[in-house]
């Protein structure tokens, strides 16, 4: 926790900076920019049930999940997994307590929050982590009959990131940072996801060799 003051003071002296400032303002900006041209009475009900489909990463979980079931999709729905889980340690973890940014509803004056109030930082969003680096992991593992369905998880990624700014729970630069960091460590992600599955392909394989010989030695001697 010592260890960790330092750089605690760093981020507090960072947000009264003018660079900070001006960041702020163009994040301030553009919220307010959607708020007053782009939110509607359609549209409202849609980007909320889409942004709460990634509460807790439930949907990129799920999917991760029912991938992993299915023995053609399995290499693509560990990759995904791992990149989850990265996501979990690196942004939810470590950068939200690094930087400890507010969340803009609380800064901006005449922002209006759609969604339940956080209880967690700001910075990056975790929602366009969990969807990115999900999504960019199973589009770098897919083969190319299943490309075309990574890259609509991509599409996917990227609308749970405007959701995000049309409720009023991050600043676009949360969602841009995010977006770029999970994309950066899918890359490791799916190489790690890759090679795990290969190892337990492989474990798996000998096991099943070794029980298919054990059984017709046993065929054999009767």
């Amino acid at each position: 926790m010592l260890m960790m003051l330092p750089a605690v003071a760093t981020m507090a002296s960072l947000y009264t900076t003018d660079f900070y400032q001006a960041i702020l303002n163009w994040d301030a900006g553009i919220l307010l920019w959607i708020q007053e041209f782009i939110r509607n009475d359609f549209l409202t009900p849609i980007m909320k049930a889409i942004t709460m489909s990634v509460d807790g990463g439930i949907f990129w979980i799920v999917l991760s999940v029912i991938l992993i079931c299915i023995p053609k999709t399995r290499k693509t729905g560990m990759c995904s997994a791992l990149a989850l889980v990265f996501s979990v340690i690196i942004c939810n973890v470590l950068l939200k307590n690094l930087f400890g940014r507010i969340r803009p509803y609380e800064v901006i004056d005449g922002l209006n929050l759609l969604v339940k109030a956080a209880d967690d930082p700001s910075f990056p969003s975790g929602h366009t982590s969990a969807s990115f680096a999900a999504s960019v992991a199973m589009l770098l593992s897919s083969n190319k009959k299943s490309k075309p369905y990574a890259i609509a998880a991509v599409v996917y990624a990227f609308i749970v990131g405007f959701t995000r700014l049309y409720v009023g729970i991050h600043y676009p630069t949360d969602v841009i940072c995010a977006a770029i960091i999970a994309s950066a460590f899918a890359v490791p992600a799916t190489y790690l996801g890759k090679m795990l599955y290969d190892k337990l392909a492989e474990v798996f394989r000998k096991k099943k060799e070794a029980k298919a010989v054990a059984t017709e030695k046993d065929g054999s001697e009767k």
